[in-house]
Protein backbone atom coordinates (compact mmCIF):
# COMPACT_ATOMS: atom_id res chain seq x y z
CA UNK A 1 0.00 0.00 0.00
CA UNK A 2 3.10 2.45 0.65
CA UNK A 3 4.37 1.79 -2.34
CA UNK A 4 0.83 2.68 -4.31
CA UNK A 5 0.35 5.79 -2.15
CA UNK A 6 3.35 6.95 -3.54
CA UNK A 7 2.19 6.55 -6.94
CA UNK A 8 -1.14 8.21 -6.42
CA UNK A 9 0.77 11.29 -4.85
CA UNK A 10 3.59 10.98 -7.53
CA UNK A 11 0.52 11.08 -10.19
CA UNK A 12 -1.29 14.30 -8.74
CA UNK A 13 1.39 16.17 -8.42
CA UNK A 14 2.03 15.56 -12.29
CA UNK A 15 -1.37 16.62 -12.66
CA UNK A 16 -0.45 19.71 -10.10
CA UNK A 17 2.14 20.19 -12.52
CA UNK A 18 0.12 20.21 -16.10
CA UNK A 19 -2.97 22.11 -14.43
CA UNK A 20 -0.27 25.36 -13.26
CA UNK A 21 1.57 25.15 -16.38
CA UNK A 22 -1.80 25.28 -18.96
CA UNK A 23 -2.52 28.13 -16.71
CA UNK A 24 0.41 30.17 -17.31
CA UNK A 25 0.31 28.85 -21.09
CA UNK A 26 -2.99 30.67 -20.68
CA UNK A 27 -2.23 33.75 -19.14
CA UNK A 28 0.95 34.57 -21.39
CA UNK A 29 -1.31 33.74 -24.52
CA UNK A 30 -4.19 36.25 -23.52
CA UNK A 31 -1.29 38.95 -22.21
CA UNK A 32 -0.47 41.06 -25.46
CA UNK A 33 2.54 42.94 -25.93
CA UNK A 34 3.25 45.82 -28.33
CA UNK A 35 7.14 47.13 -28.53
CA UNK A 36 8.36 49.84 -30.59
CA UNK A 37 10.28 53.40 -30.88
CA UNK A 38 8.93 56.95 -30.56
CA UNK A 39 10.87 59.37 -33.05
CA UNK A 40 10.52 62.94 -33.74
CA UNK A 41 9.46 62.88 -37.15
CA UNK A 42 11.24 65.88 -38.26
CA UNK A 43 14.92 64.86 -37.45
CA UNK A 44 14.59 61.32 -36.78
CA UNK A 45 15.55 61.26 -33.00
CA UNK A 46 14.10 59.29 -30.35
CA UNK A 47 11.50 60.89 -27.96
CA UNK A 48 12.28 59.66 -24.22
CA UNK A 49 9.74 60.11 -21.99
CA UNK A 50 6.96 60.07 -24.18
CA UNK A 51 3.51 58.70 -22.74
CA UNK A 52 1.83 55.10 -24.18
CA UNK A 53 -1.33 54.67 -22.95
CA UNK A 54 -3.70 51.73 -24.16
CA UNK A 55 -7.00 53.47 -24.92
CA UNK A 56 -9.78 52.91 -23.00
CA UNK A 57 -8.06 51.74 -19.77
CA UNK A 58 -5.48 53.19 -17.10
CA UNK A 59 -2.74 51.33 -18.23
CA UNK A 60 0.23 53.19 -19.85
CA UNK A 61 3.87 53.10 -19.80
CA UNK A 62 6.41 55.71 -20.76
CA UNK A 63 9.56 55.70 -23.50
CA UNK A 64 13.53 55.47 -22.40
CA UNK A 65 16.40 57.50 -23.30
CA UNK A 66 16.72 55.44 -26.55
CA UNK A 67 12.25 55.94 -27.53
CA UNK A 68 11.91 52.27 -26.57
CA UNK A 69 8.65 51.28 -25.28
CA UNK A 70 7.03 47.87 -24.18
CA UNK A 71 3.35 47.96 -22.93
CA UNK A 72 1.56 44.48 -21.80
CA UNK A 73 -1.76 44.89 -22.03
CA UNK A 74 -4.60 41.99 -20.57
CA UNK A 75 -6.56 41.80 -23.96
CA UNK A 76 -6.24 42.66 -27.27
CA UNK A 77 -6.14 46.77 -27.05
CA UNK A 78 -8.53 48.84 -29.10
CA UNK A 79 -5.81 50.92 -29.91
CA UNK A 80 -3.05 53.27 -28.33
CA UNK A 81 -2.45 57.04 -27.68
CA UNK A 82 1.12 58.24 -27.74
CA UNK A 83 1.77 61.75 -26.51
CA UNK A 84 4.94 64.48 -25.13
CA UNK A 85 4.85 68.10 -24.31
CA UNK A 86 5.66 69.54 -27.09
CA UNK A 87 3.99 67.38 -30.16
CA UNK A 88 0.76 66.47 -31.56
CA UNK A 89 -0.55 63.43 -29.75
CA UNK A 90 -0.75 59.76 -32.13
CA UNK A 91 -3.47 57.24 -32.22
CA UNK A 92 -2.80 53.58 -33.54
CA UNK A 93 -4.95 50.87 -34.00
CA UNK A 94 -5.44 47.97 -35.15
CA UNK A 95 -3.11 45.65 -36.80
CA UNK A 96 -1.22 48.80 -37.52
CA UNK A 97 0.09 47.84 -33.79
CA UNK A 98 1.54 44.65 -35.62
CA UNK A 99 3.93 45.72 -38.42
CA UNK A 100 4.74 42.19 -39.05
CA UNK A 101 0.98 40.75 -38.27
CA UNK A 102 2.72 38.88 -35.21
CA UNK A 103 1.01 39.74 -31.67
CA UNK A 104 3.56 39.86 -28.24
CA UNK A 105 7.13 40.90 -28.04
CA UNK A 106 8.30 40.67 -32.13
CA UNK A 107 11.62 42.76 -32.00
CA UNK A 108 10.17 46.55 -31.27
CA UNK A 109 8.46 46.09 -35.05
CA UNK A 110 6.57 49.31 -34.20
CA UNK A 111 7.66 52.93 -35.14
CA UNK A 112 5.68 56.03 -33.87
CA UNK A 113 7.02 59.18 -35.11
CA UNK A 114 5.37 62.12 -33.42
CA UNK A 115 5.33 65.47 -35.16
CA UNK A 116 5.85 68.72 -33.37
CA UNK A 117 3.28 70.85 -32.49
CA UNK A 118 2.05 73.71 -34.36
CA UNK A 119 -0.05 76.26 -32.30
CA UNK A 120 -1.85 78.29 -35.41
CA UNK A 121 -2.69 81.89 -34.06
CA UNK A 122 -6.34 81.11 -33.23
CA UNK A 123 -5.72 78.99 -30.61
CA UNK A 124 -2.87 81.54 -29.06
CA UNK A 125 -4.71 82.86 -25.76
CA UNK A 126 -1.84 85.27 -23.79
CA UNK A 127 -2.24 85.58 -20.03
CA UNK A 128 -2.12 89.35 -19.87
CA UNK A 129 -1.92 89.46 -15.95
CA UNK A 130 0.68 88.39 -13.32
CA UNK A 131 2.20 85.34 -13.90
CA UNK A 132 2.15 84.71 -10.83
CA UNK A 133 -1.60 85.06 -10.11
CA UNK A 134 -2.04 82.48 -12.89
CA UNK A 135 0.09 80.39 -10.33
CA UNK A 136 -1.83 81.17 -7.45
CA UNK A 137 -5.06 80.36 -9.20
CA UNK A 138 -4.22 77.36 -10.30
CA UNK A 139 -3.54 76.30 -6.88
CA UNK A 140 -7.05 77.21 -5.54
CA UNK A 141 -7.92 74.85 -8.28
CA UNK A 142 -6.28 71.71 -7.05
CA UNK A 143 -9.23 69.93 -5.08
CA UNK A 144 -10.87 70.20 -8.18
CA UNK A 145 -8.67 68.92 -11.06
CA UNK A 146 -7.30 66.03 -8.87
CA UNK A 147 -8.31 63.14 -7.81
CA UNK A 148 -11.41 63.83 -4.91
CA UNK A 149 -11.39 59.96 -3.44
CA UNK A 150 -8.40 57.91 -2.46
CA UNK A 151 -6.80 55.92 -4.54
CA UNK A 152 -4.40 52.81 -5.24
CA UNK A 153 -1.59 52.79 -8.17
CA UNK A 154 0.69 50.51 -9.63
CA UNK A 155 3.82 52.28 -10.52
CA UNK A 156 7.52 50.56 -11.39
CA UNK A 157 10.79 52.38 -10.23
CA UNK A 158 14.13 52.29 -11.36
CA UNK A 159 17.71 53.63 -9.44
CA UNK A 160 20.73 53.62 -11.15
CA UNK A 161 24.57 55.47 -10.52
CA UNK A 162 27.20 55.34 -12.40
CA UNK A 163 30.60 56.04 -11.46
CA UNK A 164 32.58 58.43 -14.24
CA UNK A 165 30.85 56.83 -17.55
CA UNK A 166 30.10 53.29 -16.21
CA UNK A 167 27.23 51.94 -14.18
CA UNK A 168 28.25 50.86 -10.92
CA UNK A 169 24.27 49.85 -9.27
CA UNK A 170 20.99 49.12 -10.99
CA UNK A 171 17.80 48.20 -8.78
CA UNK A 172 14.13 48.50 -9.63
CA UNK A 173 10.75 47.25 -8.68
CA UNK A 174 7.27 46.66 -9.29
CA UNK A 175 5.71 49.54 -6.29
CA UNK A 176 2.07 49.91 -4.91
CA UNK A 177 1.07 53.72 -3.75
CA UNK A 178 -1.65 54.74 -2.12
CA UNK A 179 -2.55 58.44 -2.54
CA UNK A 180 -5.65 59.87 -0.35
CA UNK A 181 -7.91 62.87 -2.12
CA UNK A 182 -5.71 65.68 -2.93
CA UNK A 183 -8.06 67.95 -0.55
CA UNK A 184 -6.30 65.75 1.89
CA UNK A 185 -2.28 66.23 2.79
CA UNK A 186 0.08 63.54 1.97
CA UNK A 187 0.51 62.42 5.88
CA UNK A 188 -1.47 59.16 5.40
CA UNK A 189 0.11 58.88 1.62
CA UNK A 190 2.51 55.08 1.04
CA UNK A 191 4.46 53.66 -1.58
CA UNK A 192 5.45 49.45 -0.81
CA UNK A 193 7.68 47.19 -2.69
CA UNK A 194 5.74 44.65 -4.21
CA UNK A 195 8.44 43.16 -6.25
CA UNK A 196 11.98 44.19 -7.07
CA UNK A 197 16.05 42.62 -7.72
CA UNK A 198 19.25 44.78 -7.14
CA UNK A 199 22.71 44.41 -8.92
CA UNK A 200 25.66 46.06 -7.51
CA UNK A 201 29.72 46.31 -9.68
CA UNK A 202 31.48 43.53 -7.72
CA UNK A 203 34.62 45.93 -8.11
CA UNK A 204 35.47 46.93 -4.40
CA UNK A 205 36.47 50.59 -5.55
CA UNK A 206 33.03 50.83 -7.06
CA UNK A 207 31.33 51.03 -3.94
CA UNK A 208 30.01 54.10 -2.56
CA UNK A 209 27.88 54.42 0.44
CA UNK A 210 26.37 58.19 -0.38
CA UNK A 211 23.07 58.22 0.19
CA UNK A 212 20.95 61.26 -1.53
CA UNK A 213 17.49 62.56 -1.41
CA UNK A 214 14.57 60.30 -3.78
CA UNK A 215 14.20 56.57 -3.63
CA UNK A 216 10.54 55.14 -4.08
CA UNK A 217 8.65 57.93 -1.63
CA UNK A 218 9.65 60.11 -4.75
CA UNK A 219 5.99 60.20 -5.47
CA UNK A 220 4.72 61.08 -2.04
CA UNK A 221 7.46 63.75 -1.33
CA UNK A 222 8.00 65.31 -4.54
CA UNK A 223 4.35 65.34 -5.63
CA UNK A 224 4.60 68.96 -5.73
CA UNK A 225 0.86 69.78 -6.44
CA UNK A 226 0.01 67.74 -2.98
CA UNK A 227 3.05 68.54 -1.01
CA UNK A 228 2.27 71.91 -0.34
CA UNK A 229 5.43 72.49 1.77
CA UNK A 230 7.73 71.29 -1.46
CA UNK A 231 7.18 74.22 -3.52
CA UNK A 232 3.46 75.65 -3.94
CA UNK A 233 2.49 77.44 -0.87
CA UNK A 234 2.15 81.27 -1.13
CA UNK A 235 5.41 81.60 1.42
CA UNK A 236 7.91 80.20 -0.83
CA UNK A 237 6.26 81.34 -3.58
CA UNK A 238 7.21 84.75 -2.48
CA UNK A 239 11.10 83.62 -2.90
CA UNK A 240 10.60 83.53 -6.78
CA UNK A 241 10.49 84.97 -9.92
CA UNK A 242 7.54 84.59 -12.82
CA UNK A 243 8.05 85.09 -15.92
CA UNK A 244 5.23 83.90 -19.02
CA UNK A 245 6.88 81.71 -21.82
CA UNK A 246 5.10 81.02 -25.33
CA UNK A 247 2.30 78.47 -24.72
CA UNK A 248 3.08 74.64 -26.04
CA UNK A 249 1.04 71.17 -26.19
CA UNK A 250 1.00 67.95 -23.96
CA UNK A 251 -1.39 65.28 -25.05
CA UNK A 252 -2.91 67.73 -27.70
CA UNK A 253 -4.46 70.68 -25.09
CA UNK A 254 -2.97 73.44 -24.45
CA UNK A 255 -0.76 75.06 -22.19
CA UNK A 256 0.30 78.18 -20.07
CA UNK A 257 3.97 77.78 -19.66
CA UNK A 258 5.43 79.66 -16.29
CA UNK A 259 9.13 80.25 -15.77
CA UNK A 260 10.46 80.69 -12.21
CA UNK A 261 13.49 81.79 -11.04
CA UNK A 262 15.25 82.51 -7.04
CA UNK A 263 14.40 86.07 -6.46
CA UNK A 264 16.92 86.95 -3.57
CA UNK A 265 18.93 84.69 -1.40
CA UNK A 266 17.38 82.37 1.28
CA UNK A 267 18.81 80.10 4.23
CA UNK A 268 18.03 77.06 1.39
CA UNK A 269 18.56 76.57 -2.45
CA UNK A 270 15.69 77.63 -4.40
CA UNK A 271 14.76 76.21 -7.91
CA UNK A 272 14.64 76.92 -11.37
CA UNK A 273 12.11 75.95 -13.48
CA UNK A 274 9.02 75.72 -15.87
CA UNK A 275 5.65 75.08 -14.49
CA UNK A 276 2.87 74.17 -16.96
CA UNK A 277 -0.54 74.53 -16.56
CA UNK A 278 -3.81 73.18 -18.54
CA UNK A 279 -5.54 76.56 -20.37
CA UNK A 280 -8.82 74.93 -19.87
CA UNK A 281 -8.63 73.55 -16.40
CA UNK A 282 -5.70 75.36 -14.81
CA UNK A 283 -4.27 72.00 -13.64
CA UNK A 284 -0.99 71.78 -13.11
CA UNK A 285 0.35 69.16 -15.46
CA UNK A 286 4.06 69.07 -15.43
CA UNK A 287 6.85 70.58 -13.51
CA UNK A 288 10.76 70.66 -14.81
CA UNK A 289 12.66 72.39 -11.93
CA UNK A 290 16.45 72.33 -11.39
CA UNK A 291 18.25 73.31 -8.15
CA UNK A 292 20.80 76.50 -7.58
CA UNK A 293 23.37 74.79 -6.72
CA UNK A 294 25.36 77.63 -6.68
CA UNK A 295 25.74 77.64 -3.06
CA UNK A 296 27.72 74.06 -2.06
CA UNK A 297 26.26 73.99 1.26
CA UNK A 298 23.56 74.56 0.83
CA UNK A 299 22.76 72.09 -1.79
CA UNK A 300 24.81 69.69 -0.05
CA UNK A 301 22.44 70.22 3.07
CA UNK A 302 19.67 69.62 0.65
CA UNK A 303 20.73 66.82 -1.45
CA UNK A 304 22.65 64.72 0.93
CA UNK A 305 21.44 61.99 3.58
CA UNK A 306 24.39 60.72 4.60
CA UNK A 307 28.34 59.94 3.56
CA UNK A 308 31.29 58.43 5.16
CA UNK A 309 33.58 60.10 7.32
CA UNK A 310 36.58 61.30 5.54
CA UNK A 311 34.61 61.64 2.11
CA UNK A 312 33.47 65.20 0.75
CA UNK A 313 30.77 65.64 -1.21
CA UNK A 314 30.31 68.64 -4.21
CA UNK A 315 26.78 68.74 -5.93
CA UNK A 316 26.67 69.93 -9.43
CA UNK A 317 22.85 69.24 -9.91
CA UNK A 318 19.48 68.13 -9.19
CA UNK A 319 17.17 68.25 -11.39
CA UNK A 320 13.70 66.95 -11.06
CA UNK A 321 10.63 66.11 -13.91
CA UNK A 322 7.07 65.50 -12.52
CA UNK A 323 4.71 64.67 -14.86
CA UNK A 324 0.46 64.39 -14.55
CA UNK A 325 -1.82 62.75 -17.27
CA UNK A 326 -5.04 64.11 -17.45
CA UNK A 327 -7.71 61.22 -17.62
CA UNK A 328 -11.59 62.02 -17.91
CA UNK A 329 -11.71 65.00 -16.13
CA UNK A 330 -8.97 64.02 -13.40
CA UNK A 331 -5.56 64.97 -13.66
CA UNK A 332 -3.27 62.78 -11.46
CA UNK A 333 0.69 61.91 -11.19
CA UNK A 334 2.11 59.65 -14.08
CA UNK A 335 6.14 60.02 -13.96
CA UNK A 336 8.87 61.26 -11.87
CA UNK A 337 12.18 61.42 -12.29
CA UNK A 338 14.78 62.97 -10.62
CA UNK A 339 18.92 63.25 -11.79
CA UNK A 340 21.47 63.90 -9.48
CA UNK A 341 25.80 64.69 -10.36
CA UNK A 342 27.86 64.83 -7.94
CA UNK A 343 31.86 64.89 -7.21
CA UNK A 344 33.07 62.83 -4.23
CA UNK A 345 36.68 63.43 -3.08
CA UNK A 346 38.43 61.28 -0.38
CA UNK A 347 41.18 63.57 1.86
CA UNK A 348 43.94 61.04 1.03
CA UNK A 349 42.97 61.15 -2.92
CA UNK A 350 44.63 63.40 -5.30
CA UNK A 351 41.66 64.25 -7.86
CA UNK A 352 37.77 63.83 -7.12
CA UNK A 353 35.35 61.35 -8.79
CA UNK A 354 32.83 62.06 -10.41
CA UNK A 355 28.63 60.40 -10.08
CA UNK A 356 25.38 60.39 -11.73
CA UNK A 357 22.54 58.87 -10.12
CA UNK A 358 19.03 58.48 -11.23
CA UNK A 359 15.33 57.85 -9.98
CA UNK A 360 12.46 57.38 -11.46
CA UNK A 361 8.89 56.04 -11.68
CA UNK A 362 6.03 55.85 -14.03
CA UNK A 363 2.92 55.10 -13.16
CA UNK A 364 1.27 52.31 -14.84
CA UNK A 365 -2.24 51.46 -13.94
CA UNK A 366 -4.78 52.84 -10.67
CA UNK A 367 -7.79 52.18 -9.87
CA UNK A 368 -10.28 53.85 -6.87
CA UNK A 369 -9.12 52.36 -3.05
CA UNK A 370 -12.47 52.46 -1.99
CA UNK A 371 -13.81 49.67 0.63
CA UNK A 372 -9.61 48.62 0.24
CA UNK A 373 -7.54 49.28 3.15
CA UNK A 374 -4.57 51.49 3.00
CA UNK A 375 -0.75 50.16 2.53
CA UNK A 376 0.09 49.40 6.56
CA UNK A 377 2.81 51.20 8.30
CA UNK A 378 4.61 47.77 8.49
CA UNK A 379 4.42 47.18 4.17
CA UNK A 380 5.48 50.86 3.44
CA UNK A 381 8.75 52.19 2.33
CA UNK A 382 10.23 54.69 4.58
CA UNK A 383 12.58 57.59 3.85
CA UNK A 384 15.00 56.18 6.22
CA UNK A 385 14.90 52.84 4.14
CA UNK A 386 17.68 51.98 1.37
CA UNK A 387 16.05 50.28 -1.47
CA UNK A 388 18.89 48.43 -2.00
CA UNK A 389 18.38 46.52 1.37
CA UNK A 390 14.33 45.92 0.20
CA UNK A 391 15.22 43.38 -2.82
CA UNK A 392 16.82 40.40 -4.12
CA UNK A 393 19.65 39.78 -6.59
CA UNK A 394 19.61 40.61 -10.07
CA UNK A 395 19.25 37.67 -12.10
CA UNK A 396 15.98 35.90 -13.94
CA UNK A 397 15.88 37.30 -17.32
CA UNK A 398 12.15 37.03 -17.24
CA UNK A 399 11.64 39.11 -13.85
CA UNK A 400 9.12 41.38 -15.41
CA UNK A 401 7.12 39.32 -17.31
CA UNK A 402 3.89 40.24 -15.82
CA UNK A 403 4.47 43.65 -15.54
CA UNK A 404 4.88 47.28 -17.55
CA UNK A 405 8.25 48.57 -16.91
CA UNK A 406 10.14 51.07 -18.19
CA UNK A 407 12.55 49.52 -20.91
CA UNK A 408 16.28 49.94 -20.02
CA UNK A 409 18.37 52.03 -22.35
CA UNK A 410 20.85 50.01 -24.44
CA UNK A 411 23.62 51.77 -22.73
CA UNK A 412 21.90 50.00 -19.37
CA UNK A 413 21.08 46.42 -20.88
CA UNK A 414 24.67 46.49 -21.29
CA UNK A 415 26.11 47.79 -18.56
CA UNK A 416 23.87 45.28 -16.78
CA UNK A 417 25.07 42.27 -19.05
CA UNK A 418 28.72 43.22 -17.40
CA UNK A 419 27.93 43.47 -14.24
CA UNK A 420 26.35 40.17 -13.86
CA UNK A 421 29.23 38.54 -16.26
CA UNK A 422 31.04 39.91 -13.77
CA UNK A 423 29.54 38.75 -10.81
CA UNK A 424 29.17 35.26 -12.00
CA UNK A 425 33.13 34.72 -12.97
CA UNK A 426 33.06 35.64 -9.01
Amino acid sequence: MKGLSNTIIWLMSLLFSAVSVSAQEAAEAARVVVSGVVTDASTGRPVPQATIAVAGTHVSVVSNDDGFFTLKAAAMPQGIVVSCVGYQSQAVRGQSLFPKGKGGDNGRALTIALKPTAISLSEIVVWTEDPRELVRIAMSKIPQNYSREPELFRGFYRETAMKRQHYIYVAEGVVDMYKTAYDHNNYRDRVAIRKGRRLLSSKQGDTLTVKVMGGPLQPVQLDVVKNHDFLLNAQELNNYNFEMLPSTTIADRLQYVVAISPRWPVEWPLYNGRLYIDRETLAFTRAELSLDVSDREKATRYMLIRKPAGVRFRPRELSTLIDYRYDQGVTRISYIRNTFRFNCDWKRRLFATSFAACCEMVVTDHEPAKGRAPISGRDSFDSRDAFYDKVDFFLDPLFWEDYNIIEPSVSLDEAIDKLLKKRIKR
